[in-house]
């Protein structure tokens, strides 16, 4: 099969790989449909090359057809439809069992102290085959694929991956009080769905911070009030004049370790890929590419006794917390990767029944078939042509 394969930093490539097969009572064979690339693959692309491996095959949203179950997976059938969570978890462990799918004990990468695995991500995360291919095995099969109806285009449905369940819960965390204000740093596609979600729930005021113009003309589409940060000195001001003066009630930071931006952290990761690659992980995981500018902004930006919300990934420590400033305004830190299967209830009808409230079809800017992955990969992190979410879709 063809699959989008790693080989170093800004170098991925479509290779022919073998084909996967069921290694597992609980595994199930998908035939890939349509398979996304994250803002969290671009650290891959960019940053957390000590931690793959040449040929490690990316990806972790994907949805497609069921073609061979495992004899452990009673719920599906070759020929169902579903999307493929990119957590994966049992659903029977203590952590999945309270809603926590993205600690399952069952998969856990314990080796590294790491969560539940991921598909496509790092052998931090198990180093588990990714889904930007043809064929994807999926492990833990009789719990985690979603089945969703035939008919809709897959983009109404592929998002319930990764993209809409992340955003729910960085809602769900930033605690928005109804009516009440929200701030979203950020607006790649989390912070995009986000600043959706947090109107759709009910917030009375969201308010958008990026310095793109295409992410910020869109998020002024959807009903945001949007914030160009090359515009605005110190964001922090500039919210607390729309705010009464105390600050937004919550901010999801959608930002993270973004591949892009922060002068010093960028130094730190290109110095850390200079390093020999046992070195160069040390300095990963505990220094070297974190850029908490967007958190400490949020921070300075949320009223005293609001709620911060993290859905951006952080890497490591460069830079400590500001712990007497979070101390003193009384905040709440509510963060970690998204418990996908703890939402569905809550997500599926909002993607299956009438409408479309929050917008999914049509939310990817660019659909590429998978042989232009490397072309997707690079305009995508170059921010060039308005990409904004691409979409692969194999041929097979």
């Amino acid at each position: 099969m063809k699959a989008v394969t790693w080989q170093g930093k800004r170098d991925v490539r479509v290779e022919t790989v073998p084909d996967p097969r069921i290694l597992e009572p609980t595994d199930a064979i998908v035939r890939v449909t349509s398979t996304g690339i994250c803002g969290s693959d671009l650290h891959l692309y960019e940053v957390l090359g000590p931690f793959l491996t040449e040929g490690d095959i990316l990806g972790h949203e994907p949805m497609g057809v069921v073609e061979e179950v495992g004899a452990g997976v009673p719920d599906l059938r070759p020929g169902d439809r579903v999307v493929v969570p990119f957590t994966i978890a049992c659903g029977h462990c203590f952590a999945c069992e309270r809603g926590l799918q993205s600690q399952c004990e069952t998969t856990q990468v314990s080796e590294y102290g790491k969560g539940a695995a991921l598909f496509g991500y790092t052998k931090l995360y198990g180093s588990v085959p990714g889904g930007q291919a043809e064929y994807l095995r999926v492990p833990q099969a009789h719990y985690g694929p979603i089945k969703v109806p035939d008919g809709p285009p897959d983009e109404r449905f592929v998002y319930l991956s990764d993209v809409v369940p992340t955003a729910w819960q960085a809602v769900e965390y930033a605690e928005v009080p109804d009516g009440g204000s929200v701030a979203v740093f950020g607006l790649g596609p989390i912070g995009q769905m986000a600043a959706r979600i947090a109107a759709h729930r009910g917030a009375g005021k969201v308010l958008g911070v990026d310095l793109v113009p295409e992410r910020l003309a869109r998020a002024s589409a959807h009903g945001a009030t949007v914030f160009d940060l090359r515009e605005h000195r110190n964001i922090g001001d500039a919210i607390r004049q729309v705010t009464s003066g105390r600050g937004a009630d919550s901010v999801i930071d959608a930002v993270g370790m973004e591949a892009h931006g922060a002068p010093l952290g960028k130094l730190a990761q290109d110095l850390t890929g200079l390093l020999p690659r046992p070195v160069a992980e040390k300095v990963t995981e505990r220094a070297g590419i974190d850029r908490l500018s967007a958190l400490y902004a949020a921070i300075d930006s949320v009223r005293r006794g609001g709620t911060i919300s993290l859905s951006g990934v952080y890497g490591g420590a460069i830079d400590p917390l500001p712990m007497l400033e979070l101390f003193d305004k009384q905040i709440k830190l509510r963060m970690g990767q998204a418990n996908v299967r703890h939402w569905v209830g809550e997500l599926l009808p909002l993607l299956t029944g009438d409408g479309d409230p929050l917008g999914v079809e049509g939310f990817a800017t660019h659909k590429l078939p998978l042989e232009e992955a490397p072309r997707a990969y690079e305009i995508f992190q170059k921010k060039q042509e308005g990409a904004q979410k691409v979409l692969l879709e194999p041929a097979a």
